[in-house]
């Protein structure tokens, strides 16, 4: 009976009464209430500009008409998502998106890995620093600058890299209609720009790593490529991992500014992506429903992604966002 009576006292004090929880949220919240007030303006941000907009996506599931306004609007369910599923334009859209986002994936992510990792290796701090100023500049250009030197670079007759490519290999392709070289250009023009960018995270985490380790890599007679694979890869694999997850919700985010701007009525064929066509259905011709259920789509198929490779990530021991 003593050992019991213990228990159940222990069990009693451990239970804390609500009003004392009460009053330790207030002491908390006072406590810390600059570190509130500076999150607040965020908070209000994204319930204003993030959240706040997410009511107009009901009108995916109407008819929407501007003069009726969103509640006025005839409810059809999913009328606008069966429609654009049933549309010839549905496999073509999905096509494209998903080759400009896998080429992405496997080509630009892996580029900038690995350019972090040449920066990291590296010894002569002035030639570092050069290196990484020359390739971060691009990346605070506009996708209008980008697409403006292209069209100067590619330009048909007159252009520089238009003249040596065909001199040198006997051609005359005009690579801006061409619908072949739309996909290349267009994941060469996200290189050149967000590369150097996306080397900031991954020299970080390059920046964490045990300097003892390399000491002792040397001291076994390890090599240079063998002391980036044993070492430093694992040790900035958790950040690839996170990286990696983020970039699988933005697969159907190809971009609209650098789409639009590289496309013409020659490679619209290869060209038009998620992003373009809610743009041209929505703006252009009016359609404001089913853009919208087009973009909800889109969105949702994002969410699911970055779940799927989250749990993925963590079937496989290794660190998700969430």
């Amino acid at each position: 009976m003593v050992v019991l009576d213990r228990s159940v006292a222990a069990t009693e004090a451990l239970v804390v009464p609500p009003r004392k929880r009460r009053r330790g949220v207030r002491v908390h919240f006072t406590q810390f209430k600059w570190l509130y007030l500076l999150l607040l303006p965020g908070i209000v941000y994204f319930a204003l500009f993030r959240y706040g907009p997410m009511y107009g996506a009901i009108i995916a599931f109407k008819d929407y008409v501007p003069f009726l306004g969103i509640a006025d609007s005839q409810w059809v369910g999913t009328a606008h998502f069966e429609a654009f599923f049933a549309s010839p334009d549905f496999p073509r859209l999905l096509a494209n998106t998903l080759i400009l986002a896998l080429l992405s994936l496997l080509i630009a992510f892996p580029l900038t890995i690995i350019v972090a990792i040449l920066l990291n290796e590296l010894r002569v701090t002035l030639v570092k620093r050069s290196v990484q100023t020359l390739i971060y500049i691009p990346h605070f250009l506009s996708w209008t600058v980008v697409a403006s030197l292209t069209y100067l670079l590619f330009a048909l007759d007159v252009g520089p890299l238009f003249q040596l490519i065909n001199n040198v290999f006997g051609t005359n392709v005009d690579f801006l209609t061409d619908p072949a070289w739309f996909r290349p250009i267009i994941v060469l023009q996200d290189i050149w720009k967000n590369t150097g960018w996306g080397t900031i995270i991954f020299l970080a985490a390059l920046a964490s790593v045990d300097q003892e380790q390399y000491e002792a890599a040397i001291i076994d007679g390890a090599g240079r490529f063998q002391r980036v694979w044993h070492i430093t890869l694992p040790s900035i694999m958790p950040t690839v991992v996170v990286m990696l997850v983020l970039q699988m919700g933005q697969v159907l985010n190809t971009g609209f500014e650098q789409i639009y701007l590289m496309t013409n009525s020659l490679n619209r064929q290869v060209a038009d992506v998620f992003d373009t066509y809610v743009y041209f259905m929505g703006i252009t011709q009016g359609s404001y429903s089913y853009s919208t259920a087009v973009g909800l789509f889109k969105a949702l198929v994002g969410v699911v992604l970055i779940f799927g490779a989250n749990w993925v990530a963590r079937r496989f021991n290794q660190t998700g966002i969430f």
